[in-house]
């Protein structure tokens, strides 16, 4: 199951990576074994499936990547499609999501490694929980994901344990 690095990266940005990756392997490890149905099993009185779990994160994964370089986000959600968001519809499998996120995770490396300073900024959409015209920087945004997986992993934990026992930490 997931380890913890014990490489030293040296610095800020690697450091912030490898944390991220950490938490995207808790995910990617909490579906190690399952077939399509059992990942999409309701093992709680939460909506939240391990399929579904690693559909979100990879979108939202996607979501913040958009917002840091502004551009336009091509599986942005609607209000019709939001549940769409936390299951796999027709066409989609856990493969096929696995391969999505691994090229967003890509994508997102190579975007981080390349800026000048994690201190650059991107505005945030309007929405009630954030500040009006708020900005956050680079370095705000890697730890958002880290804080994002790892509550989700805790979630796959749960789902996973309760589906058939397995837990992530032994």
């Amino acid at each position: 199951m997931a380890q913890i690095s014990t490489e030293v990266l040296g610095d800020e940005r690697g450091t912030l990576l490898a944390f991220v990756e950490a938490q995207r392997t808790a995910i990617r490890e909490s579906l190690l074994g399952l077939g399509e149905e059992q990942a999409a099993s309701r093992t709680t009185v939460s909506e939240l499936t391990l399929s579904g779990v690693l559909k979100h994160v990879a979108e939202c994964e996607l979501a913040w990547l958009r917002m840091a370089q502004q551009a336009p986000n091509e599986r942005q959600r609607s209000e019709e499609s939001w549940g769409e968001a936390f299951r796999l519809v027709e066409g989609e499998s856990i493969a096929s999501v696995l391969a999505f996120w691994g090229e967003v995770a890509q994508e997102t490396e190579a975007f981080v490694t390349a800026l000048p300073s994690l201190d650059e900024t991107f505005p945030l959409p309007p929405a009630p929980w954030f500040p009006k015209d708020g900005k956050v920087s680079m370095r705000w945004m890697l730890l958002h994901l880290v804080e994002e997986f790892a509550r989700h992993a805790g979630h796959a934990d749960i789902v996973r344990e309760s589906l058939d026992g397995t837990r992530a930490m032994g």
